[in-house]
């Protein structure tokens, strides 16, 4: 199969390796004639990145960049970014990089002409509603890694400082214009990023598979991109060079955030808080996660999972798919537990706050409370 294509989801998506050379036919077709390319502090100096704004520069677009971001994106950050974008007189983004990179340009975009303050459009209620359509800037994204699904999404993450809370900002058109999807831009991507984003993917998958809400579309997508990581992430974690399994990688980080339109659950509502306040890497602590929320989940999610077992071909039903996702993660080198994973000392209290105050937790299949959200929080501990 030749995994090349252009399709619209309504975004324009060029997919296939070395598309990346149509950095500039992209911003054109997006409206952009000033980019800043947004990305994050670890990929400023690699190669992918340089020689992306080597191809900006020799069309005319410059090579202006901003990386002061961090692994988490902050408000911190949205503020600084917006200085910079708003003092060049730039005209567009090009969010570069994981979902950190890609969630903070597209909030900078989103927040170029805005007057409010950024709080004021978190995704509560119709809040989006409050922004000026006519200030929000176009983006072009590009993913580098395969996990967030960012790319195909209509909102970014984005830390407060202060309460250490991670909140969604949403509006329907922080959805990029043009999408760049060349799977050669994952190809240096170390074993561990590799694991975790690719389980971030999984993970969107199957919590999308499993909420309660009715979207056939979504449930559709989540399982076929269950099956996707399935075959091809154990080969792009042995091999990264493997062109063909990072591309299937790639799509299917894109049909998890697809799928997640469906709803997510307590794998997020968990992790979210998990990573503001201890900065874990969010697909890796997605994937420590997912085991217990399996169980917690189990007597609502019994039967749906027993069926995805089926179509991926595990013997053995919901503990077949249990025994499946213990097995990938220790193949791919997952801390068993959240000590593991670096979380040292921490407020149980506010995590099960937080946790519960998450919107993720509104379409996990069993009903959370403060009760049994810690004792969740206790197993993983």
């Amino acid at each position: 199969m030749k995994l090349v294509g252009n399709w619209s989801y309504p975004t324009a998506i060029r997919f296939g390796a070395g598309r990346i050379a149509e950095i500039a036919e992209a911003c054109k077709a997006a409206g952009i004639s000033k980019p800043l390319l947004v990305t994050d502090k670890g990929l400023a100096a690699m190669e992918i990145t340089t020689r992306t704004l080597d191809l900006m520069e020799a069309a005319g677009l410059g090579r202006a960049m901003f990386s002061d971001v961090d692994p988490n994106p902050s408000d911190r950050n949205v503020e600084a970014g917006l200085k910079v974008y708003r003092e060049g007189g730039y005209d567009g983004v090009v969010a570069f990089g994981g979902g950190s990179g890609l969630d903070l340009g597209k909030t900078l975009a989103f927040m170029a002409g805005q007057t409010r303050p950024l709080w004021d459009f978190e995704d509560i209620g119709d809040w989006w509603t409050r922004a000026d359509p006519a200030g929000i800037h176009p983006i072009v994204a590009v993913p580098t890694t395969a996990g967030t699904g960012s790319e195909v999404g209509r909102a970014g993450v984005i830390t407060n400082s202060d309460t250490h809370e991670k909140k969604i900002i949403f509006h329907p058109l922080m959805l990029p214009k043009v999408v760049i999807c060349d799977p050669e831009l994952t190809m240096g991507m170390p074993k561990f990023i590799t694991a975790g984003t690719g389980l971030d993917a999984f993970a969107h998958c199957v919590e999308a598979y499993c909420s309660p809400h009715y979207h056939p579309m979504s449930q559709g997508i989540a399982l076929e991109g269950m099956r996707l990581v399935k075959e091809y992430l154990p080969r792009a974690y042995a091999d990264g060079s493997d062109l063909e399994a990072r591309a299937h990688m790639m799509s299917a980080a894109a049909m998890g955030a697809t799928a997640f339109q469906k709803g997510l659950g307590a794998i997020h509502a968990l992790s979210h808080p998990i990573g503001a306040h201890h900065h874990t890497h969010h697909g890796t602590t997605n994937a420590v996660c997912m085991p217990a929320v399996l169980q917690f989940n189990r007597p609502a999610a019994e039967g749906v999972l027993a069926e995805a077992a089926a179509y991926l071909g595990i013997a053995g039903g919901f503990d077949g798919f249990a025994a499946y996702v213990d097995d990938l993660n220790t193949s791919l080198g997952i801390p068993k537990t959240l000590t593991d994973l670096g979380v040292k000392d921490p407020n149980l209290d506010i995590l099960v706050r937080d946790a519960l105050n998450d919107p993720s937790t509104g379409g996990n299949p069993v009903q959370m409370t403060a009760e049994n959200t810690r004792k969740l929080f206790e197993a993983l501990l």
